[in-house]
């Protein structure tokens, strides 16, 4: 075991999109002394100063006060998307096995717990202005993700009240791209049958302009920033975590060379459902209905309290991520397995 001075942090989820980004960044602070990373599958990757325990947090047979013992700070980010068709599966784990992590942190005495929330959390709001944290987080109730986001800013209403000594961060990021996760996103909202010329935005011969369809992006090593820095600072609540500009069909198009074409919200909203009903495309529709409610996010308090700014632009976060995907790009967990494109 790792026996360096420091603080000790343990990181659930830690082989994922966020995990493999802040494990890192914590590996190489000064301030930290070792990390615990958690996850069902422990990987071949050895960053300095991290041990690993392989748990399921959807097992209620997992000792998980004993992996917190000691810890300054848990960083829970663990979350299972799929299956998409089997909402009971991802609220096992998403839902109850979040709970069971909220509960180790109260029984160890861990005196922080950051907790990865979400834009998903948040009712449905503007599109042409933008929210703080104060806007309502009850989700778009039909789409699952959005939904176990929801519950869980509650579960941390009622923790919060009944542990006021635990020191509470929600960090509610936006939508999260690095080149490494372009392999695992794909499977995970792509699947299998992703066409493959989408991963060559050249031969796209229009895009899709949908109305509603405008959202941010953030580089993942630029949350994960954002995540070490609430660890280390003094600091409780919510954070918007958020790149500019907006996402639309403008920007994309400008940035594909590809002219948008006004589509209907029924009509796709119509083709996602033939293709999710037929297992054609991990993606529900109803995540799509979401993502077309989702509000834009000022992120004015991550700025001021934490001293956070995103290093990467959303154009530049998308530019690499695509690069990505043409590329089958992943790193040594099994999440983030790399697969390239047929």
């Amino acid at each position: 075991m790792t026996t360096s001075t420091g603080s000790r942090i343990v990181v659930t989820g830690a082989t994922g999109n966020v995990g493999t980004s802040l494990v890192r960044l914590l590996s190489e602070d000064p301030e930290v002394g070792s990390v615990l990373g958690m996850a069902r599958r422990i990987p071949e990757w050895a960053p300095a100063k991290t041990d690993w325990s392989g748990i399921d947090l959807a097992s209620d047979q997992a000792d998980l006060v004993k992996e917190f013992e000691g810890a300054d700070a848990v960083v829970h980010l663990a979350w299972a998307f799929q299956p998409t068709h089997d909402p009971a599966a991802t609220w096992r784990t998403n839902v109850l096995g979040t709970m069971r992590v909220f509960d180790a942190v109260a029984a160890a005495g861990v005196p922080a717990l950051v907790h990865a929330s979400s834009v998903g959390a948040y009712s449905p709001g503007p599109k042409e202005q933008a929210v703080d944290e104060s806007w309502p987080t009850h989700g778009w109730p039909d789409a699952a993700y959005c939904r176990e986001k929801a519950y869980l800013e509650r579960a941390l209403d009622t923790f919060e009240r009944e542990h006021p000594g635990v020191r509470v961060v929600r960090m509610r990021p936006a939508f999260l791209f690095k080149r490494e996760s372009a392999s695992e996103q794909r499977r995970i909202f792509g699947g299998r049958f992703l066409p493959g010329p989408l991963a060559r935005p050249e031969l796209l011969p229009f895009l899709p302009d949908i109305p509603g369809l405008r959202v941010q992006a953030l580089h993942t090593d630029d949350a994960a920033k954002a995540y070490r820095l609430a660890v280390h600072s003094d600091v409780r609540g919510a954070f918007n975590l958020a790149g500019e500009p907006p996402v639309d069909a403008e920007l994309l198009g400008e940035m594909l060379d590809a002219r948008p074409v006004r589509l209907p919200r029924t009509a796709a909203r119509s083709a996602i459902a033939a293709a999710w009903g037929l297992h054609l495309l991990p993606a529900s529709p109803h995540l799509f209905d979401a993502v077309l409610r989702l509000p834009l996010m000022d992120c004015t308090r991550a700025r001021t309290e934490l001293g956070w700014r995103p290093e990467h632009t959303a154009t530049e976060v998308l530019e690499e991520f695509l690069q990505g995907v043409q590329q089958g790009a992943g790193t040594r967990t099994e999440p983030m397995k790399g697969r390239k494109v047929g």
